[in-house]
């Protein structure tokens, strides 16, 4: 292991960290059940071609007041959509509907590819569903949040509907991940590294609000301050979170769902 692979590792590091994605499923299953009971859930909408080019829908009861498209982590290798499904639960209350779409993964498809999924995506869902729309991911979902706001990547009237992007723990610059070993599933050269990192598009104008825990891994606070350095925008360091429970806050009232929906 060299020194970014333990960097970027975060198991370890975070209290109960190897418990979390076992935890995460289970929670998420059962939201799922019970949304879908309630008549409330649409599972494995296709948005591409892809077998894991799907998403879930969930609508709140009442009228809706946007759509969420929140973005899983996983470094863009592990994980999906179906994993966080009960992090829907705090938008919905608040009477927004949420999508969370999976994606092929590396070292199937590249970074460049998964972006360009989620584009679709996006697309997907502003033309099903309409505005406006509010993003949030963590990690490589975070990375993926903030890409959608670089220019020339959304349609311009479906950027327009975006009201707001929050980046948790996000992965904003790309080159310091072609020194880990990850990079053997990443693929990432030179040339990828700088275009599909947010940290060298220029500010957006939709708001952007950069979110990281107080007890994460010093790296993925170098990374969100020069997020937010780099886009003149919101950072919150949020006091005792760690790299797994900095995103427990979507899911009922919290400064991070403000963040989102405020």
């Amino acid at each position: 292991m060299t020194d970014l692979d333990d960097a970027y590792a975060n198991m370890a590091y975070a209290p109960g960290g190897p418990h979390y994605p076992a935890l995460w499923a289970e929670t998420a299953a059962a939201f799922r059940g019970a949304a879908l009971a309630a008549g409330m859930a649409q599972l494995d909408l296709p948005y591409g071609p892809g077998e894991r080019q799907r998403l879930d829908l969930f609508e709140p009861q009442g009228r809706r007041r946007g759509l969420v498209i929140c973005f899983h982590g996983g470094y863009w290798m592990h994980l999906d959509g179906k994993g966080w499904s009960h992090l829907a639960r705090g938008p919905l209350a608040e009477g927004w509907a949420v999508a969370l779409p999976s994606y092929a993964q590396c070292p199937e498809q590249r970074i460049s590819g998964i972006t360009r999924q989620m584009v679709q995506a996006v697309e997907v869902l502003h033309r099903r569903l309409g505005g406006p729309i509010r993003i949030c991911g963590q990690v490589g979902g975070g990375h993926l949040a903030a890409r959608m706001l670089c220019p020339g990547v959304l349609a311009p009237e479906t950027r327009a509907a975006i009201e707001k992007v929050v980046a948790i723990s996000p992965l904003a610059d790309l080159a310091p991940l072609m020194r880990t070993s990850m990079n053997a599933a990443l693929q990432l050269d030179a040339q990828e590294a700088v275009a599909e990192s947010p940290i060298h598009c220029p500010p957006p104008e939709v708001p952007v609000h950069v979110w990281v825990g107080a007890r994460e891994r010093p790296v993925f606070l170098e990374q969100a301050r020069g997020l937010a350095a780099a886009w003149h925008c919101p950072l919150t360091i949020e006091p005792e979170r760690h790299h797994f429970n900095v995103i427990e806050g979507l899911e009922g009232p919290s400064p991070l769902l403000e963040a989102l929906l405020g």
